[in-house]
């Protein structure tokens, strides 16, 4: 089931997320939910902090539902280690119509478990070193443009205010 997306503003894209301990049914449910969800805005990732879901998980899939055999599913993802540094224009399923330049780890080795609760280890680069890091940074209660400078942050924030005002955001 596609469920809302949260938006800027929603102070529970600001909390660290809760670690997965019960691998059950429960959680199929949420990541047929959040995989859905992500299908249908269009995204390559979403963490369960996005539909309001107070836990350390993230779907990815870099094709968008083109090899949908190859979509991510990870509990408690962890950052193990990280190299280079690559910058490209970056968007948000909570902050939808914005997007920036934002500089990410090029190469990075992520760990984390499986929907039974077995441990994953993936190695990652390019867009999916991205996609990682910014669903990584979703259950940390960190968004992307916190990354951005304060003036560009700023405009982002009163653009957002001026939606909010008109009844748009």
């Amino acid at each position: 089931m596609i469920v809302p997306i949260l938006k800027l503003g929603a102070p529970e894209l600001r909390k660290v997320s809760e670690p997965i301990h019960n691998f059950n049914g429960e959680l199929e449910d949420i990541v047929k939910n959040m995989v859905e969800t992500m299908y249908g805005a269009s995204g390559v990732g979403l963490a369960a902090p996005q539909i309001g879901v107070n836990i350390r998980l993230v779907t990815i899939d870099p094709s968008i539902g083109e090899n949908k055999e190859k979509i991510i599913v990870l509990c408690n993802p962890e950052i193990v280690s990280s190299e280079g540094k690559q910058s490209c224009e970056e968007g948000c399923l909570s902050i939808p119509d914005f997007s920036e330049n934002v500089e990410r780890p090029m190469k990075m080795v992520v760990k984390g478990q499986d929907l039974k609760g077995e441990e994953v280890t993936i190695e990652a680069e390019g867009i999916l070193a991205r996609c990682f890091s910014h669903e990584i940074d979703h259950l940390n209660g960190v968004l992307f443009i916190d990354h951005l400078s304060a003036l560009k942050r700023g405009l982002i924030r009163n653009k957002i205010k001026k939606l909010a005002k008109a009844g748009e955001w």
